[in-house]
């Protein structure tokens, strides 16, 4: 079962961690990424950022993407929570944890969830800094992470040797 949420609280990434992997001993590894708000951003201090969202828009965009893992690798599970409104330097913003059976699926799918959501989810960003407030603008890099995957299907063998050294 996969769970998307998307909340104002803070979340407590062990607690869905362990809600993840819960009475599931096929699970041989859990992949998770922690998105913290920084305090700087484009050469600026950043005091807050608000985050705001279409609920229903922004909820079936989240699916759509853990769907779309789910097609990509053979997963035993996805947790993936989001934050909206007011953040400080330092809140955790999003929460992506992944768990399959070995380590390769788990990490690529996570990476894929995470540049996804960077370009593909709706959410509108809005810093609070010494010089006003401003919109935050998609990142090339953003769109250039999401590029590698639009064609790209991963094997098995492919996701676990990619990890292996």
């Amino acid at each position: 079962m996969n769970r998307v949420r998307v909340q104002a609280e803070p979340f407590d990434s062990a607690a869905v961690q362990q809600e993840l992997v819960a009475g599931n001993p096929a699970i041989g590894a859990v992949v998770s990424f922690v998105g913290l708000m920084r305090d700087i951003n484009q050469g600026d201090r950043v005091d807050s950022m608000t985050l705001e969202h279409y609920p229903a828009m922004t909820e079936k965009a989240l699916q759509g993407i853990v769907r779309e893992a789910e097609q990509r690798w053979d997963l035993l599970g996805i947790r993936l929570v989001h934050r909206v409104g007011e953040l400080l330097p330092s809140d955790p913003i999003v929460l992506v944890a992944v768990a399959s059976a070995h380590r390769g699926e788990a990490f690529s799918a996570c990476e894929f969830i995470i540049d996804y959501l960077k370009t593909r989810a709706p959410f509108w960003k809005k810093e609070k800094t010494p010089a006003g407030d401003r919109w935050v603008d998609a990142r090339v890099s953003d769109n250039e992470a999401e590029s590698r995957w639009v064609d790209a299907r991963v094997s098995d063998n492919e996701a676990e040797s990619r990890w292996v050294k």
